[in-house]
């Protein structure tokens, strides 16, 4: 189930409707799709984004992103906790970030200004962009499970820019 939670009000939120409209307001963009493939802990890139080229492929078309590429992070992964430690710090992009979760889940957190940071948990089937320019960061959690496709205009829009806050340094006792 996909959650958010605040963390000045410690008060979580479940009701997808509701969350949805908190993270309009926020100018962060958040959908629902099926996600029916079944898919092994080992399956390659080009098998994920095969499985969901019938709705992968027009949803970019249809907004002009050029490239796509998988985030398969499990418990089998080699250096998991460099690679963690990478998505952990908050950071930026060059433009929006958009994640479909096609399997398991993991923890986005938002350092917005003017408003207390947050997280959303979200799992399979949930699609979410962070708006070009947002504090955030991502956490797979102890024990990984996440498969997300990762969509962008241009691949330099992958880079992150670290922002060297270290405000995530506050919420790492809470995680998946």
């Amino acid at each position: 189930m996909t959650t958010l939670y605040q963390t000045e009000s410690k008060q979580t939120l479940t009701d997808t409707a509701t969350i949805k409209d908190f993270l309009k307001s926020h100018g962060i963009w958040f959908e629902q799709w099926e996600t029916p493939a079944q898919l092994t802990q080992e399956a390659s890139q080009a098998d994920i984004l095969a499985a969901y080229a019938d709705v992968l492929d027009p949803f970019m078309a249809a907004n002009g992103y050029q490239s796509a590429d998988v985030v398969n992070i499990h418990s089998g992964i080699e250096n998991y906790q460099a690679i963690r430690e990478k998505f952990l710090a908050e950071h930026t992009h060059s433009e929006d970030e958009v994640r479909f979760f096609v399997a398991g889940q993991g923890l986005f957190w938002f350092n917005l200004d003017g408003t207390a940071v947050f997280n959303v948990c979200c799992e399979a089937g949930d699609l979410i962009s962070v708006p070009q320019g947002t504090k955030h960061w991502f956490d797979a959690g102890p024990v990984p499970n996440v498969k997300a496709i990762r969509i962008f205009s241009d691949t330099a829009g992958w880079t992150p820019h670290y922002t060297s806050s270290q405000v995530e340094q506050q919420y790492r006792a809470i995680t998946l």
